[in-house]
């Protein structure tokens, strides 16, 4: 091969670790944001079930498949 080509496969290579890691960073970054939302909801609504919708005793996850099958009984 050419000296041209040998650095143009070069630069090929640096420009595509560099977009990689351009990459791997913002995929990292949204997959941290969203799991975050995701647990404060999850707490909010773990948080709202125990305190409304709980019966005495019931723990979150009854209460929740409580009112999904009286839901579901109802569809």
């Amino acid at each position: 091969m050419s000296k041209i080509a040998d650095t143009n496969d070069k630069i090929a290579i640096a420009v595509t670790k560099g977009y990689k890691a351009v990459e791997n960073t913002v995929v990292g970054g949204y997959q941290a944001v969203e799991k975050a939302v995701i647990g404060g909801y999850k707490k909010i609504e773990d948080g709202f079930v125990d305190t409304f919708l709980a019966k005495d005793g019931e723990t979150v996850d009854e209460a929740k498949h409580r009112i999904m099958s009286c839901m579901t009984e109802k569809d």
